[in-house]
């Protein structure tokens, strides 16, 4: 039997027994790629639906039994397995996919693997002629891969320079600048790792071309941790390279930091997407974690399936969001922590609250909901049409600065701001798998939980907040008995955007009341 390969990365190619096969039907690429990629049976409508959107039914699968005649005598042999309504490829052809031998390349940790397969976008350059539902496919399907990517190409970085191979880690940082040019964390990835191997001019000529890219594309300079990082007098590069750890919890690697050190820990969780690096790139959101530093250790964490830690097949919900909660904790040895979360993230925090109070010394919930969406004893969300279309629009514009205006009013027109959103979204997960995060959190509903909080609470809440009603956070607070309800100026949902300093001092007035047996005793 001929041993079958399909290259996806770049424009697609077919080999039979490593002999290439030109295959000269681009719907009969798209075929084979869309079938081999779904690993099991398809319907036919599907396919003649995906293939020929505008023909009439009878017409459509006409077309596609001719077109898969074509493809097998070209191919010399058959490779289907039909039946009245479904077909796929034949489980006696031995098939590979580049795409899937990527990503278990990934989910086995061989990134250096991952990388070498990974030599192209998916399916770059190509598209059958009038499909436009198979380029929506492949546009998340793209994403996805291209998100991985990043995430293989960041674990290489962090574990070549702890390794001492600084020139390796130089080749992978050099990827990341070429698929997030203006990404600062990308290019003091490359810089710090040019610097370690002992070559300042090459991280001279790329600092300068970072700041050139900068100036040219957002008309803004290199932020100061950039040019440290050229100053001769600056702490030595070993020191300040940022030390994210990896725990695994359940079978997924998580990543997270811990910056400072103090009497009581802060767990930050920020929303639906987080990147425990590029959190640090803007100067708002760098500000205000430093300004929490002085009030305790910080503890930042990327839930599983976004950002630094191990994507998964399913949407990261509240319940293993909270045992995530805890294995962080646990690998970071905090006895007792004060939980931040913000947003999506508030019910996660709530659930561990609850569960797991004995290690909580308080509960800070900022913007957040406890249900996803609206019902009739439930009218401070969305309902659950508005929410799936301001979902489809967040998913169609991905890798923009989408939604930023509702987000963040006061830094919609920032371009800094702007770009750095964009690839903050790019960098913490892809189209396909936001939905299912957000999918996730439309159901979700921790009412039932409010009255069993028994750790001290503060709600934080702007009152003209654009993303979250701030009847959304009264609701909150009237339900957990002793909670502290604190009705903010703006109309920012992201705490880090507007006037930080109303935000910050009542953190600081919530820590310091708490009771001393609350405080970490390390």
């Amino acid at each position: 039997m001929t041993a079958f390969a399909l290259g996806t990365f770049g424009f697609p190619e077919v080999h039979a027994d490593g002999r290439p096969i030109k295959l000269a039907l681009r719907k009969g690429l798209a075929l084979l790629v869309y079938l081999a990629e779904a690993k099991g049976p398809v319907a036919r409508d599907v396919i003649a639906t995906l293939l020929w959107p505008e023909t009439p039914r009878e017409t459509g699968l006409a077309r596609l039994r001719r077109l898969l005649h074509r493809v097998e005598l070209t191919l010399g042999q058959a490779v289907f397995e039909t039946d009245r309504t479904s077909l796929r490829w034949s489980p006696e052809v031995e098939l590979k996919i580049d795409s899937h031998q990527f990503e278990c390349a990934c989910d086995r940790g061989d990134f250096d693997e991952a990388c070498r397969i990974y030599r192209g976008d998916f399916l770059a350059g190509f598209s059958p002629d009038d499909c436009p539902e198979f380029d929506d496919w492949a546009f998340f399907r793209r994403e996805a891969l291209r998100g991985r990517l990043v995430q293989a190409l960041e674990r290489l970085v962090q574990d070549r320079n702890a390794a001492g191979h600084h020139l390796a880690a130089t080749v992978y940082a050099g990827r990341l600048v070429e698929l997030d040019p203006l990404s600062e964390v990308y290019g003091r990835h490359l810089i710090r790792s040019l610097l370690l191997a002992g070559d300042r001019s090459a991280a001279e000529r790329h600092h300068a071309a970072l700041a050139q890219r900068l100036r040219d594309e957002l008309g803004v300079a290199p932020e100061a941790e950039t040019e440290a990082l050229m100053s001769r007098a600056a702490a030595p590069l070993r020191d300040v390279l940022p030390a994210t750890r990896y725990v695994k919890g359940a079978g997924v690697h998580l990543a997270y930091q811990t910056y400072g050190s103090g009497p009581l820990d802060i767990l930050v969780m920020p929303g639906f997407v987080s990147h425990v690096e590029r959190a640090w790139e803007h100067p708002a959101s760098r500000t205000f974690l430093a300004s929490l530093m002085r009030l305790g250790r910080l503890i930042v964490f990327d839930r599983r399936g976004i950002g630094l830690s191990d994507r998964v097949g399913s949407a990261p919900g509240i319940d293993v969001t909270a045992e995530d909660i805890g294995t962080v904790l646990r690998a970071a040895d905090s006895r007792r922590v004060v939980l931040f979360g913000a947003s999506e993230c508030g019910p996660a925090c709530i659930k561990f609250a609850v569960e797991q109070s004995r290690h909580v010394a308080g509960l800070i919930l900022f913007g957040a909901l406890a249900k996803g969406c609206w019902s009739e004893d439930y009218p401070h969300a969305l309902r659950a049409s508005q929410y799936d279309a301001w979902s489809k629009h967040l998913i169609a514009q991905w890798g923009g600065p989408v939604g930023i205006e509702a987000f963040a009013p006061s830094l919609a027109n920032d371009p800094q701001a702007r770009a750095w959103w964009a690839g903050l979204l790019r960098a913490a997960s892809s189209p396909g798998g936001i939905s299912a995060v957000l999918e996730a959190f439309r159901d979700a509903d921790v009412r039932h939980l409010l009255a069993q909080i028994a750790v001290p609470t503060l709600v934080l809440h702007r009152r003209d907040d654009k993303a979250v009603r701030i009847a959304a956070g009264r609701d909150i607070a009237s339900r957990i008995t002793g909670a502290e309800f604190v009705e903010l100026d703006g109309n920012d949902h992201w705490f880090f955007a507007g006037d930080q300093q109303p935000v910050l001092e009542a953190i600081k007035r919530f820590t310091e009341a708490l009771p001393r047996e609350g405080r970490s005793r390390r």
